[in-house]
């Protein structure tokens, strides 16, 4: 039941990226390939917006590569992903796409946001040398009398995952993967670039074919 929870548990990053990266990635080695006959692509957020172009997004994807996929925003209730639901509503939601024909769904989720803090300055790896510390004091003053001399920045943690509906546990789950988005923006760039990063390395490991 655990992994039916985390297929709901989906999150969407309402920005967009100044770069991202690939941090991990599992497979489940039973399943040699990924040949759903009906993908939900579920993306979870207020954001209606938002949710819209990262599952439009996604969907193409997959349909370029001969899967079929559909948002989830034209199979369940848009109010459905705004409230906390129990074990039964979300199994009666499972029943109700398995018999639309849906055995696979994909998901994304958000799972942590982290502050960090840089220079703004680039940092001046000759200051060890300096013999005299006057002059080291008048260069890293700024720290503390530049109001901006720090760069506060949020890096969102965001896992993909991939299941089988249908299937039993040692096959329902068939991929996740990690990725590190850094320093959102804009919306549609930030899931262009995540989209292009999970289906580059399910193409990687040969789970889907490429386009």
């Amino acid at each position: 039941m655990k992994k039916i929870i985390i297929l709901i548990g989906i999150v969407f990053f309402v920005t967009s990226c100044s770069s991202n990266r690939f941090v991990d990635s599992w497979r489940n080695k039973e399943v040699l390939t990924f040949k759903p006959n009906k993908l939900l692509v579920i993306g979870m957020t207020d954001n209606v917006t938002a949710r819209r172009v990262f599952e439009e997004e996604l969907r193409r994807e997959f349909v370029i590569r001969n899967i079929n996929a559909v948002e989830s925003t034209n199979v369940l209730d848009i109010e459905f992903t705004k409230s906390k639901k129990s074990e039964n509503e979300i199994d009666e939601m499972i029943k109700t796409i398995s018999k639309a024909g849906f055995d696979a769904v994909v998901i994304s989720t958000v799972k942590g946001v982290e502050k960090r803090r840089s220079y703004y300055d680039n940092y001046n790896t000759l200051g060890y040398r300096w013999a005299r510390f006057g002059r080291y004091y008048y260069w890293y003053q700024d720290i503390y009398f530049k109001p901006h001399y720090y760069d506060v920045y949020k890096i969102y943690h965001v896992e993909t995952s991939i299941y089988y509906i249908n299937e039993q546990d040692n096959k329902s789950l068939v991929w996740v993967g990690a990725l590190d988005l850094v320093n959102p923006q804009t919306i549609n760039e930030t899931i262009n670039k995540y989209v292009s990063k999970v289906i580059k390395q399910l193409e990687n490991e040969k789970l889907i074919p490429k386009d």
